[in-house]
């Protein structure tokens, strides 16, 4: 059973306020309450782009985009809606993006897997596994020219480092010392293939570390812990001392893509996928903030309300809205809109 064999999330408070925390929590549950409605959608055939889902890895997303300035720049990958939201993009353009409608985020030309907010410092995330890297390296070299302090974070797998421009991206931040973040998600799984199956040793870390990166792991179900090697992370990179790679250990509990759970299909078994659920990054930071008397039962539960209707009204926004004009069907094939 894949586990790392993590303990339960333990949580230390450390240079981060009680608004602050309550807005950790808020937000991973926005992001679960999207994708679970997602999967629902989905589901019942009334979304037919593909969905990989992020339920189960919102602290991931949460901890690292919360370290980051809004001009900072993220750059993601095909399992994006939680890095989208978590810096701030607006549900209700996620929303009608994976609808195809034109008042999507990328006027319904992109679906599930590239998203774009720029004034939110969302470049864009890519379908293509490791399709980002270069990319965002290439961002962090352009920034470091210009001397701007902007600071880049591309999320990926753990499936990512076998890939040569991984390596080839990850050689040049490491040569030009780029104010770059590789965050390593690292649920276990590259599509459908276990790390135990894939790799010799469990040593990502140690490959980053080799291409000049400063590395950590941590628990990717921590949203505290995660915030807290994010915020030095960015400290880092801003001040000339990057790349940095941090692996975050995590799971995701829906399949590689769709809402279905992977286990009828033998692909993993229940006890691994409950034992992760156990582990669920929102149920133990609500535990830990109600029990330090930072948030109440009364609270929480109108938090739930307010996410569950604000993600109504995502849902109710993109069915609504108007599908893209096939007249425009070229535009925004080149800048100026044009053939």
């Amino acid at each position: 059973m894949s586990t790392y064999n993590l303990p339960d999330p333990v949580f230390s408070i450390k240079n981060i306020g009680t608004d602050e925390m309550i807005h950790l929590l808020a937000t991973m549950m926005r992001i679960r309450q999207f994708e679970e409605t997602i999967a629902d959608l989905v589901t019942d055939g009334k979304i037919i782009t593909p969905c990989h889902l992020y339920t189960g890895q919102e602290a991931v997303a949460m901890g690292v985009c919360y370290a980051l300035n809004k001009d900072d720049y993220v750059f993601g990958n095909h399992r994006s809606h939680g890095h989208y939201i978590a810096k701030g993009g607006d549900v209700k353009a996620a929303m009608a993006e994976i609808f195809g409608k034109a008042t999507g985020c990328s006027k319904g030309r992109g679906g599930s897997m590239h998203l774009c907010s720029p004034k939110h410092g969302i470049m864009g995330t890519s379908s293509i596994v490791s399709g980002s890297m270069a990319i965002a390296v290439g961002s962090a070299l352009a920034e470091s020219i210009r001397g701007s302090g902007r600071v880049t974070a591309v999320f990926h797998g753990d499936g990512v480092p076998e890939e040569g421009i991984w390596h080839e991206a990850a050689n040049l931040a490491g040569l030009k010392r780029l104010p770059i973040i590789f965050v390593c998600e690292n649920n276990l799984y590259c599509t459908h293939m276990s790390l135990d199956k894939r790799r010799v040793y469990d040593n990502l870390a140690e490959v980053a570390s080799a291409h000049g990166f400063s590395s950590k792991v941590i628990d990717g179900n921590n949203v505290l812990d995660v915030f807290y090697a994010a915020q030095d992370a960015v400290n880092k990179a801003r001040s000339g001392k990057g790349p940095i790679f941090l692996e975050c250990r995590t799971y995701r509990w829906r399949g590689h893509v769709g809402p279905n759970y992977d286990v009828d299909l033998g692909l993993r078994n229940q006890d691994e996928l409950d034992a992760w659920i156990n582990r669920c990054p929102i149920k133990h930071f609500a535990k830990f903030l109600i029990e330090k008397g930072i948030l109440s039962e009364e609270q929480l539960n109108t938090m739930i309300s307010n996410v569950a209707n604000e993600i109504d009204e995502a849902v109710s926004y993109a069915i609504t809205s108007p599908y893209p004009d096939p007249v425009e069907l070229a535009n925004y094939v080149f800048k100026d809109g044009n053939i």
